[in-house]
């Protein structure tokens, strides 16, 4: 009883009512808000996947449109993507398809 006596008068002397309401306050913005250290993390976290993905659209919007370029151009590139991607053929020629497992 002696001890919790000298722990409750140690309390009194050095925390006040303010004190407590100011800790809680902090820790309520630090861990419980909408803009919480935790939530800002994952929000972070989040930006750099979108900004990767951005980059990689971008990546491949750029190849898509040299190449529409290179086909509106260059008529061996039409033949080309023609005969891979769609299994055309000259009347001279035989296509043979091979499909690996």
């Amino acid at each position: 009883m002696e001890k919790f006596k000298r722990i409750f008068s140690w309390c009194r002397r050095y925390f006040s009512f303010t004190l407590l309401i100011v800790a809680a306050f902090i820790v309520f913005l630090l861990f419980f808000n909408e803009h919480s250290v935790l939530k800002t993390h994952e929000y972070k976290r989040q930006i750099e996947e979108l900004k990767a993905e951005i980059k990689l659209n971008r990546d491949s919007i750029n190849y898509y449109r040299e190449r529409n370029a290179r086909l509106k151009t260059d008529p061996q590139t039409m033949e080309k993507i023609v005969r891979e991607q769609y299994h055309m053929q000259r009347d001279d020629e035989d296509v043979f398809i091979i499909v690996k497992e």
